[in-house]
């Protein structure tokens, strides 16, 4: 059912939360995980690439297939980019928690994945 999954981590404890639960969808399915992170041009802090390094430190006891991939660009727009090019079943992340107000304006990158996705997504609190 779900034999490629898509887990978009930027180092919060939410993507981690995500990471987590797709692990467990992973194992249950044997599905190929692929663990992206997604950093704006402007950002050059970002460039590093801390959250795949921890990424692979976390998923080094998972037994099935993992892949890792570092896109450029506003993220929910690479993430569903990365989700149709890559062909996944499945997206999972993490909330950010913008409520009110900012989220009205901005939006979150969560509910824009959700919102725009061809696959199912689940968001993980």
């Amino acid at each position: 059912m779900f034999k490629k999954i898509l887990v978009p981590v930027d180092g919060s404890e939410g993507s981690w939360r995500a990471l987590e639960h797709a692990v467990v969808l992973g194992e249950k399915f044997e599905s190929t995980i692929i663990v992206a992170n997604v950093i704006q041009p402007y950002n050059n802090a970002a460039l590093l690439a801390i959250p795949l390094e921890m990424a692979q430190e976390k998923m080094a006891s998972y037994p099935h297939a993992v892949e890792y991939s570092l896109e450029v660009g506003h993220p929910s727009e690479r993430i569903i980019a990365l989700a149709k090019k890559i062909e996944c079943d499945a997206i999972v992340l993490g909330s950010r928690g913008l409520s009110g107000i900012a989220e009205f304006f901005l939006g979150s990158v969560s509910s824009k994945v959700a919102q725009y996705a061809s696959v199912p997504v689940l968001i993980v609190k």
